[in-house]
């Protein structure tokens, strides 16, 4: 029997929106949640078009990289972290190729990536929608849409974890 992410390919579903502040990653921590509950094995992948510092100064893997290690790797009985140093923003599908033995990889933030995506589309933030029509599989909003593309609201993680689980057949297997 096949395990998704070793041998298949995992499905990847973006979470997008027009703006900051739309509510993205209120929604996807409710789609994380409902995946969970379903026994999905979840992996989520945000971009952050700013840079990041995930290391503490002072703690022994910050020092390690500030004493120009490219790769530092942290592991302990309940996480493995793994920082790497690189010069370029890195491409959607390369950062993608790291992530295995997961049901499913939600990303945020990738809103010109090319993976199919949901977005959140709230009427006090937007006036229109960001994604071609093409690239949605789903919007998740405080109003109806009427464009033959699957409307939630946005505390719908349920509905949206049903058409996820039909679209891409998730099941769960890594428990």
């Amino acid at each position: 029997m096949e395990r998704r992410g070793e041998t298949s390919e995992i499905p990847v579903i973006s979470i997008v929106g027009g703006r900051s502040n739309s509510g993205k990653t209120t929604l996807l921590e409710k789609i994380i949640r409902e995946a969970k509950r379903r026994g999905w094995r979840v992996a989520t992948l945000k971009h952050d078009v700013h840079g990041f510092e995930m290391d503490q100064p002072g703690k022994d893997t910050y020092r390690h990289a500030q004493a120009g290690a490219d790769v530092v790797a942290i592991s302990s009985p309940n996480r493995i972290a793994i920082l790497e140093s690189v010069a370029d923003d890195q491409p959607l599908d390369e950062v993608l190729a790291r992530i295995s033995g997961v049901d499913v990889i939600f990303t945020e933030g990738y809103k010109r990536g090319n993976k199919p995506k949901i977005e959140v589309y709230r009427s006090e933030v937007h006036t229109e929608l960001f994604s071609k029509h093409e690239e949605l599989i789903a919007i998740a909003s405080d109003i109806s849409f009427d464009n033959g593309i699957p409307c939630f609201g946005l505390d719908d993680a349920s509905g949206i974890c049903d058409l996820i689980e039909e679209k891409f057949e998730v099941k769960g297997g890594f428990r």
